[in-house]
């Protein structure tokens, strides 16, 4: 079985030696997604629950991508750079696992990339 690598214009880059996602024959391991608006480049703000909300988007770009969506999602990990921010991420993380609740682990990081207030990578199933 060969990987393929999942890559869209419709969420932020790589910044480094890895790729958005990859498609192991039906599983799909997508890479931690931090607040980055594709338009500009930048954060969308510095409040939680707009990151989060814009992490989720930068997610479902690069699921449907693989072909799939956030209903295909089967774990998430969530990292925090302040576990106070628990309620304000887990609102909007919950209007967009409403139907579909995969298992999920959040954390606690003393430091994301860009400063970001959260990131999410998950795995999901085709």
């Amino acid at each position: 079985m060969k990987n393929e690598i999942i890559s869209t214009e419709k969420a932020p880059g790589a910044i480094g030696p890895y790729s958005q996602a990859i498609k192991a024959g039906n599983m799909i391991f997508c890479s931690g997604q931090i607040p980055i608006d594709v338009a500009t480049g930048e954060f969308v703000s510095q409040d939680v629950a707009e990151q989060t909300e814009q992490v989720l988007k930068n997610l479902t770009a690069v699921l449907e991508a693989a072909g799939a969506g956030l209903n295909n999602v089967v774990k998430t990990s969530v990292f925090l750079a302040d576990m106070n921010d628990f309620a304000a991420m887990n609102e909007v993380y919950g209007r967009f696992f409403s139907e579909n609740k995969p298992a999920r682990a959040t954390v606690q990081a003393a430091r994301l990339p860009r400063d970001a207030r959260v990131e999410i990578e998950c795995i999901a199933v085709v």
